[in-house]
């Protein structure tokens, strides 16, 4: 069975009386292991079907199942256990918390989980990983954009997640920040996880081993 099954996903947005369908009839399939990039331009829909994978938004109609069980059915509390434990996030803003230090930053997940995880220890070894061991005690204002975003992937580890999603991960950095960061996601796949990627740059995504592409809310041939 596919770690992730989307079965005729729709999004429809309304304003006022205007209805705007951003996702059209999206099938498909994600195997436990995967690292798939979700490609298009602005606006196409690419991070609207992150959203619902991650379980941060619902589809209009369609069926989604994580691990064969059927997130639409799901009630709030069971989608935010599912979010926590299951997913992990990176975001293209990083959404550090600027009054708290490295460390704080990326226990923030911890907080909220049922896991049997040593997570300070866990927090210094995945710190030490990414080379940011030594800032663990400052705050966000002192690091580099490349930083903060080793943070924010360590903060997505940090419940031991099986999926993680990463919505333009590169996109505010420079080429060798983007190249670290992306190198970071490759060792992770290598290790079992299921990566996806959303991103509009072509270089990015040819870390993927698949890539989705979607057009006007469509999955297109590329």
């Amino acid at each position: 069975m596919a770690l992730i099954q989307l079965r005729n996903i729709n999004r429809i947005f309304h304003q006022g009386d205007l209805e705007i369908q951003v996702l059209r009839d999206i099938s498909l399939e994600i195997q436990e292991g995967d690292f798939v990039a979700i490609m298009g331009a602005s606006g196409s829909g690419k991070s609207t079907l992150m959203y619902i994978i991650g379980c941060l938004d619902s589809p209009s109609s369609g069926t989604y199942l994580l691990k064969g069980m059927n997130v639409s059915e799901m009630d709030d509390d069971r989608l935010s256990l599912i979010r926590n434990e299951s997913l992990g996030f990176i975001f293209q803003s990083f959404y550090l918390i600027p009054y708290l230090n490295v460390m704080e930053n990326v226990l923030i997940p911890s907080l909220y989980s049922s896991k049997n995880i040593e997570f300070k220890k866990r927090a210094r070894e995945l710190l030490e990983e990414v080379d940011m061991s030594e800032r663990m005690k400052f705050l966000p204002s002192e690091l580099s954009g490349g930083q903060k975003q080793r943070v924010a992937i360590v903060r997505s580890l940090i419940n031991d997640p099986e999926i993680v999603l990463a919505d333009e991960p590169t996109g505010q950095l420079d080429s060798k920040s983007s190249r670290q960061v992306m190198e970071i996601l490759s060792r992770l796949n290598s290790r079992g996880k299921t990566i996806i990627l959303v991103t509009h740059d072509p270089e990015t995504a040819r870390y993927a081993e698949r890539t989705i592409f979607i057009k006007d809310g469509c999955i297109t041939p590329g």
